[in-house]
């Protein structure tokens, strides 16, 4: 897993991880924006289908996932990046 840590293993960058702060801040946006999108997508599929789209439950719990490292990331409970510094976290 990637982190920001330098590579002598002592104190991260901090004006480093404040650049990557800020990049997963704005794709924190774009995913929320997005998962908006699915959810009203998703509620029309199970209005006309009587069920949900699997592979849209899928998706959204794999994003939601993915927000929470976010999350975590800029709280600074984590120091390992989210993707695409790291694998897409799965929806299973």
């Amino acid at each position: 897993m990637n982190d920001v840590s330098d590579p002598s293993g002592s104190k991260p960058n901090l004006w480093l991880r404040g650049l990557y702060m800020l990049l997963m801040a704005l794709a924190f946006h774009v995913c929320v924006t997005v998962l908006g999108v699915v959810a009203v997508i998703q509620f029309v599929v199970t209005l006309l289908g009587g069920s949900p789209n699997v592979q849209l439950v899928r998706f959204g719990r794999g994003m939601g996932r993915y927000l929470g490292q976010i999350t975590d990331f800029l709280t600074f409970a984590s120091e390992v990046m989210p993707f695409p510094f790291s694998e897409w976290p799965t929806g299973e």
